[in-house]
C-alpha cells in the first residue's frame, strides 16, 4: 500500500494538534508538514526535496486567505490535491475555492474519519464533499425555474412598473390602489424572490429570471 504523503495548512493549535495526532496514527498517511500559512508553507516545502500528494487547506489564516493561496501552490505543485477544509460553507467561498484549484471541500464539523476517508478519496483520483456541501453544488446547478411563477398577477404588475422605472407613488396611480399597497406588495414580493433591494429586482429581470 502506497503511503499518502499529507500537509495541512491550519492557523488555530487546537485543530492542528488534533488532526496530527489523529493522522499519525493512520498507518497509510504520513503527515510530512504542519504551517499556518499559505506563506510558511511555500517557504518550507521549497528547501524540501520530498512533496506531499495532498494537502488540508483552511481559509480563514495568517496572512494570505486559503484561496487565495491555492494558485500560488499550484503553480509551485501542478500535482498536488486540495482539500479545503473550513468552517465556511457559503457558496461564494465553496466556488471560489473550487474553481481556484481546490478537489475537495469539507466543514470542520466532519469527523475525523471522514476526513481520513476524503484523504484516501482524493489519493485515489477521486474527489469529496460534505454533504451539505455537495447539496449547494447541486442546487447551484440544478435548472432555475422562473420566479415570476411564483408572483400573483398584482406583484408582476408592480415588478414592471419597477423594471419600467417607475416610482412607487406613480405605480400606485397607475394600478389605483394606495401607496401602502405598493409598498406592502414589494416587501412580499421581495420576501418571496429571496432578494433585499431593487437593484436585485431589476438584476433578476435583465437576466430573465422573471
Amino acid at each position: 500500500m502506497t503511503t499518502i504523503k499529507l500537509a495541512i495548512i491550519e492557523d488555530d493549535l487546537l485543530i492542528q494538534e488534533s488532526l496530527n495526532d489523529f493522522f499519525d496514527a493512520q498507518p497509510g498517511v504520513d503527515c510530512l508538514q504542519i504551517a499556518s500559512s499559505v506563506e510558511d508553507f511555500l517557504d518550507v516545502i521549497g528547501s524540501t526535496e520530498i512533496v506531499p500528494d495532498i494537502i488540508l487547506l483552511d481559509i480563514n489564516l495568517l496572512g494570505m486567505s486559503g484561496i487565495d493561496g491555492i494558485p500560488l501552490i499550484l503553480k509551485n505543485m501542478p500535482h498536488i490535491d486540495i482539500i479545503m477544509l473550513t468552517t465556511f460553507e457559503d457558496n461564494d467561498n465553496i466556488y471560489k475555492a473550487l474553481c481556484a484549484g481546490a478537489c475537495s471541500y469539507l466543514s470542520k464539523t466532519t469527523p475525523l474519519k471522514k476526513i481520513l476517508e476524503a484523504v484516501e478519496i482524493v489519493a485515489n483520483g477521486g474527489s469529496y464533499m460534505s454533504p451539505s456541501i455537495a447539496r449547494k453544488i447541486v442546487n447551484r446547478f440544478a435548472p432555475k425555474s422562473n420566479q415570476a411563477d411564483t408572483l400573483t398577477p398584482r406583484q408582476k404588475e408592480i415588478v414592471t412598473g419597477i423594471v419600467d422605472g417607475k416610482s412607487y407613488k406613480m405605480i400606485a396611480s397607475d394600478l389605483f390602489v394606495s401607496l401602502d399597497t405598493v409598498r406592502s406588495h414589494i416587501k412580499n414580493i421581495y420576501k418571496t424572490l429571496e432578494i433585499n433591494s431593487k437593484a436585485e429586482l431589476i438584476k433578476k429581470s435583465y437576466d430573465n429570471e422573471l
